[in-house]
């Protein structure tokens, strides 16, 4: 018998190696170079002499007597502000201006997204619509001043007029003349006038919404106002914040059309307070108060933009939540 041959000692296997570790990527570095500087020196350079220089100017002649005609320029601290807090017309001007800004602000967005709505929604010539709704903001301030001026709120012979007599209302309203109408009668031009800009971005932000979701909603027997409930408007929240941010600034900044239309009248019913810096520097002479005013009005619109940058930023938190 023949011995059984003996099997040959296994070797242990290698222990398995481990990959080596990626490496991490890390940020790039930024840091500057003559050539990034030559490419923003002449953003660097218009921004300097346009924004920065004027707002430091106008700052320290805010702490002077200052006059248009070149006389005086005295340092006089704060008391161009405290002035500006005591006087009465800087406290009525900036009524008007947050009042009309409550009054404008409101059916500027509502109108804009019902136009919107409407120019998504049909189906004949929608560039016909888009146009006509749109077209009233390319028109510059002097053109839509006197077109009201002159045309719409005349009485007795305005547009205005004809349409309460053919509607067998009493016509011969004071619109731009009347304290009670005038308010108004710029709010309904500042509507018509600049109601496009609102209506493009509402427009556009219809149009980025997915289709499919109204189909889902279709397919479970959501209505027409359904969807718009709950899908349309939820969906233009964060261009409803946009629209309404930009529309508070805008109308802050009032000027143009009352400047034109009313002059600040009847009895300063009107006057905003950018028409008083205006009045204050250019009529009055004095530049220095003039500028203390217009920095008191600046800080007043940084805080308005602060609350809403909050506010927004909370209502993007709770929606992502």
């Amino acid at each position: 018998m023949t011995a059984a041959p003996t099997p040959a000692p296994t070797r242990p296997a290698p222990p398995a190696t481990r990959p080596a570790p990626r490496p991490v990527p890390t940020a790039p570095r930024r840091h500057w170079t003559e050539h990034g500087l030559v490419f923003v020196a002449p953003f660097l350079l218009v921004y300097g002499a346009f924004l920065l220089w004027p707002l430091v100017s106008g700052l320290g002649m805010s702490l002077t007597s200052e006059n248009i005609s070149g006389d005086g320029g005295g340092f006089v601290g704060l008391d161009n502000y405290a002035e500006a807090i005591r006087d009465p017309a800087v406290w009525s001007s900036l009524w008007n201006t947050v009042w009309f800004t409550v009054l404008s602000t409101v059916p500027l967005v509502v109108t804009g997204l019902v136009l919107a709505l409407l120019a998504h929604h049909l189906r004949v010539v929608q560039w016909l619509w888009r146009l006509s709704w749109f077209a009233p903001f390319l028109l510059p301030s002097g053109v839509v001043g006197l077109l009201f001026l002159w045309v719409i709120y005349p009485s007795d012979f305005g547009f205005a007029d004809q349409a309460l007599a053919a509607l067998g209302l009493h016509p011969g309203i004071g619109w731009l003349t009347d304290e009670r109408y005038a308010m108004l009668s710029l709010v309904l031009t500042t509507v018509w006038w600049t109601v496009g800009f609102n209506f493009l971005l509402y427009l556009a932000a219809l149009q980025a919404i997915p289709h499919h979701l109204y189909e889902a909603a279709e397919l479970d027997g959501a209505g027409p106002w359904q969807r718009l409930r709950s899908i349309t408007l939820p969906m233009l929240r964060t261009t409803t914040g946009v629209v309404v941010v930009l529309q508070v600034l805008a109308s802050l900044k009032v000027f143009d059309q009352v400047y034109i239309m009313t002059g600040g009248g009847p009895d300063d019913a009107t006057r905003p307070i950018l028409q008083y810096v205006y009045q204050a520097g250019f009529t009055g002479y004095r530049t220095g108060y003039a500028s203390a005013v217009s920095y008191l009005f600046f800080a007043l619109i940084l805080i308005v933009s602060l609350v809403q940058l909050c506010l927004s930023r909370r209502t993007r938190e709770e929606t992502a939540r």
